[in-house]
């Protein structure tokens, strides 16, 4: 067990990091599934991988402007991670642009400046260490009390966002062009949206950490668009698979002393099989059970 021989639940009561652990990933397996819902249906899955190998270039930047500069007004790297986030949404935006009819081609670009940033600043600081492996992979139980302050206001500010432009979201999601008949700024909208999704790429940092970050937007969407009957549906069905695996990667790494990052995401993982075999185990028996009630005929 990690550091403790209690069950995880009689903990939370009196250990604050297993709180805050937990808290954190609530709000983000609540928001989460709502961005990867949108991404999901305009066909961008690929961007939340992109911007969090950006924001690893502003993790391995503060790492070593905190560790070798000495610098000391940078609390945290994660912040910085945010800000970088940023800046590679608004260079994919640039870039989309640029290239009109080529726009997919910017997300390898930005990809690769980000990997190659990281790699750099990684060999200045002195090649991997404990803090970058955890914030590839994700260490939830190191979050502190101020930063989760941090997460829970900016989720609260970009779920305002959501709920004031959500009708103008779902239009531009699945029909552009019907959406531009309506007169809404598609660029602007988008541009939002992107800048949207780079925050919660690196709130989403760390739960999971860089490597698995697009896995928690985009996997439990896919299990809940097996069985949702509408896009709210969906999103309310993604929301649950979410926090499901949360709750149990959480437990599954307290007790068993396991990576909580890549613990949530095996989770998600299986939640998708299940929901898959569960969806094709129905299908054929609604199937039979057709075929019987029209040979009965």
């Amino acid at each position: 067990m990690l550091l403790i021989n209690e069950s995880f639940f009689f903990a939370l009561f009196e250990y604050s990091f297993l709180k805050y652990a937990l808290l954190t990933g609530l709000i983000m397996g609540f928001v989460t599934p709502i961005i990867g819902s949108f991404v999901v249906i305009r066909r961008l899955s690929f961007i939340a991988d992109t911007l969090s190998h950006f924001s690893l270039a502003g993790l391995s930047i503060g790492l070593f402007l905190i560790n070798i500069m000495g610098f000391t007004f940078i609390s945290d790297p994660l912040y910085l991670a945010m800000i970088f986030s940023v800046i590679g949404a608004l260079f994919i935006e640039i870039l989309r642009g640029y290239y009109q009819n080529y726009k997919e081609i910017s997300m390898p670009i930005v990809m690769s400046l980000g990997t190659a940033l990281s790699a750099l600043f990684i060999s200045l600081s002195g090649g991997f260490n404990s803090s970058i492996y955890n914030y590839l992979f994700g260490s939830i139980l190191t979050v502190g009390d101020e930063y989760l302050i941090f997460i829970a206001i900016t989720t609260a500010i970009v779920l305002g966002l959501l709920f004031i432009f959500y009708k103008e979201m779902v239009m531009i999601s699945f029909d552009e062009t019907y959406a531009k008949l309506l007169g809404i700024k598609i660029a602007r909208f988008q541009f939002v949206s992107t800048i949207i999704l780079a925050v919660i790429v690196s709130l989403s940092i760390a739960t999971v950490g860089v490597l698995l970050v697009s896995s928690l937007m985009i996997i439990p969407v896919a299990a809940a668009m097996k069985v949702g009957k509408s896009f709210k549906n969906t999103i309310i069905i993604a929301i649950m698979f979410s926090e499901t695996s949360i709750i149990g990667g959480l437990w599954l790494s307290y007790e068993l002393d396991i990576a909580s990052g890549a613990t949530i995401v095996l989770l998600n993982l299986l939640i998708l099989v299940l929901v898959g075999l569960f969806r094709r185990f129905y299908v054929r028996k609604r199937l039979k059970q057709t075929q019987l009630d029209i040979q009965g005929k």
